[in-house]
Parts: C-alpha cells; structure tokens; sequence
C-alpha cells in the first residue's frame, strides 16, 4: 500500500508533459556537455567533422521534428476522441497514460528542442571550434533514437484508438485494481461487516468521489491518538462537503480535521483503490455498443466475457480475510463484496439488452459459470443475480 505523496508522484509521471519535460531537459544537458568533451579529442577528427557537416542535419531535424510532433499530437487527439465515442468519455484519462504514445511525443519533442538549441549555439559562436564533432555523434545518436520511435509510432498507430485497444487497456487496468485488493484485502484494515459505532464524525474537505485513502499514515495517526478509524466511504463512492467519511473513537476535533486531510476527494474516480470502477467502465463500454445508433451486441458479449475473465481470475478463492494481512489494525471499513462487483458489471448491460436476446443468453451463461467459483460469496451472489434478471426480463 503506497503513501499519498508516492501515489501524487506516480500521477505526475503518468502525465504526458512530464515525460516530454524530462527527455527535453536531457537533450539539453547533452548539448552542456559538448565543449567538456572536446579537449579529449584527437584534433584530426575534429577538423574532419565541423559546423559544414552538422548544421544541415541540425536544420533537417528541427525543421522536420516540429512537422511531425504537430502531427502525432492530431493524431493522438483524434484517436482518444475517437475511441471515447466508441466506448466511453471517461476512458479519455486512461488513454492519455499510454505510455507508447508519451515516450513516441516525447522523443519527437526532444529530438526538436535538441536540434534548435544546438542551432542557436552554433549561430551565436558559444561552442568552440572542435565541439561541432562531439555535436555530430550526438546528432547521430539522436537520429538512431528518433527512428526507432518512428518504427514504434507506426506499430503502435494501426492499433490506437481502435476498440480492441480501448478494451484491453481498461481490461488491464481493472485487473491490476481487482489483484491489489485480492492482495491486500480491506486495504489492509480490518474488515466490517456492521454499522460503525458511534464516535465522532470524520466531515469530508470537499464534494466529489473518494479516490484514495493513505491507510499508512492514517494508521499512524490512530496510533499515535490511541483511536480507531471506522471508514463508512470507501473509494468510489461519491461525498457532500461536512457529510462523515469515516468515524474515530476516543479523539477531539483536531484529530478529525488530520485525518480527513489523509482521504483524497476528486471530481472523478480512480483505479487506485476502486476495482469497481474498471468494471463500470467495461459496463459502460457494452452499454454504448447497444445503443441504437450502434447497435453492436457483439461487442457487448466481447465486455462480458471479459468481466467474466476478470472475475473468475481475480477474486480470492477464500471469502474470509487471514488474520495476518491485517497491516492496519486501527483502521476498519467494509469489505468489497462479489454482489457489489456484480452489481457494478452487469445490471447496467441487461437494461440496454432488452432486444438483443443473444447478449441476455451470454449473461445467463456467464453468470452460470460464476455460480460455479471457489469462492463461496460468488456463487451465492451469482446465483441471486441470475434469479432477478430472469425474472425481470
């Protein structure tokens, strides 16, 4: 379980900007570089490969880098559109986290910034007379890379934005989500199957979704007060500004307003900590495949067989937590249930399934098959979902 400050570290360096700032910033300490290197040189190779021999393919590469990052950038652009018509709007933040497309742009922009700031130091006569070869195997060695992403752009570019793409991305994401939570049951804390007790309120900072709770400092803080934290939201679920996250025994309002900082609220949901959410979306997926303007029920039943797959693989055999994964004794809060996961998977398909009987048999067998899981509370809620649907349709 990772703190809040690693989890805002790995969001930064998710972020597109992030990559392309850090790949511009080493073609500008290469370029720094340069005249430190040039006094080791043997004098006859630098006078074979001056400023006539680099400054052309400088000019090349930054006249032709700029050219095709403003293309790829409409590209990218165009093709998340384009896939979050297919399947969902809120697929639109996890395409961005690809990370082909960040390190292809990235490259594409390093390669231009190189090349211009070479330019300009060429220009403005700051290098000295034998720098221009050390430039000129570095230029080489830049040229080597951008082809090599060239080559991965163009791979990557028959796949992008297709629905095949979109759906395996999120099938990923939701299975990382789904096998940490199987990993590290409760988050960690210990399971509630009751109402929390009385105690005093945890008020939520802000309106929005819970999107992570940093149970390692909120362990220490309980620790450190004496206290134990209830959680009565668990991250996914949507909360009012002063409404109770969570509720603390034994401890006064400083406490409260500590501990509150310590549960990340957002306008949107995350993976982190929601293995729902994937499936939500999945959910979401085969829903616009089945609206009559598309009107694509195979579609439909690729979504399912892949929450299927996904909760077959990543529900724990065993429905009781073992004692010793408890990492966060102070912290209760409860658990993630097979009904809730189903729940969030496929009621939403079946009400966009009226008139597509196939789709309706794929889930009358899927959850046939669920019925038959090792796990004990998935064949009980599989089998209660089974009953509803058929009775409603």
């Amino acid at each position: 379980m990772i703190s809040r400050s690693l989890l805002l570290l790995r969001r930064i360096t998710r972020q597109l900007w992030f990559r392309v700032a850090l790949i511009s910033l080493f073609s500008l300490l290469s370029l720094a570089v340069a005249p430190l290197l040039t006094p080791i040189l043997p004098q006859g190779w630098a006078d074979r490969f001056g400023r006539d021999a680099v400054l052309p393919v400088l000019n090349i590469l930054a006249s032709g880098m700029l050219a095709v990052t403003t293309f790829s950038l409409n590209v990218m652009v165009s093709a998340y559109r384009t896939a979050s018509g297919m399947a969902t709007p809120r697929v639109y933040r996890l395409l961005l986290e690809d990370t082909v497309t960040q390190s292809v742009l990235a490259t594409f922009t390093g390669g231009f910034i190189y090349s211009l700031s070479a330019i300009i130091l060429f220009r403005a006569q700051i290098y000295p007379q034998g720098a221009a070869f050390v430039v000129f195997v570095m230029t080489v060695l830049v040229v080597a890379l951008i082809v090599v992403s060239m080559l991965r752009w163009i791979d990557h570019l028959s796949d992008l934005g297709s629905m095949d793409h979109t759906l395996r991305l999120i099938e990923t994401q939701t299975r990382k989500s789904l096998e940490a939570r199987r990993d590290t049951p409760n988050l960690g804390g210990r399971c509630r199957t009751e109402d929390a007790p009385d105690g005093r309120a945890i008020p939520a900072k802000a309106s929005g979704f819970v999107r992570f709770v940093d149970m390692m400092r909120l362990q220490d803080l309980a620790a450190e007060a004496g206290a134990t934290v209830h959680l009565t939201r668990l991250p996914g679920d949507f909360v009012l500004r002063d409404r109770p996250l969570a509720v603390a025994t034994g401890v006064g309002e400083a406490f409260c307003d500590k501990a509150a900082a310590l549960i990340d609220i957002g306008d949107v949901r995350s993976f982190e900590q929601d293995p729902s959410f994937g499936l939500t979306l999945l959910a979401e997926t085969a829903q616009r495949a089945l609206s009559p303007g598309v009107n694509d029920p195979g579609t439909a039943i690729e979504v399912m067989g892949r929450i299927e797959r996904l909760l077959w693989e990543t529900l724990p055999v065993n429905a009781e937590t073992p004692q010793e994964e408890v990492k966060y004794d102070r912290i209760t809060l409860p658990p993630v249930t097979a009904e809730a996961l189903l729940k969030a998977s496929f009621p939403p398909i079946a009400r966009c399934a009226e008139d597509a009987p196939e789709v309706m048999e794929w889930m009358d067998k899927a959850l046939c098959a669920l019925a038959d899981h090792p796990n004990p509370a998935m064949p009980e809620a599989a089998r209660a979902m089974r009953k509803a649907l058929v009775d409603k349709a």
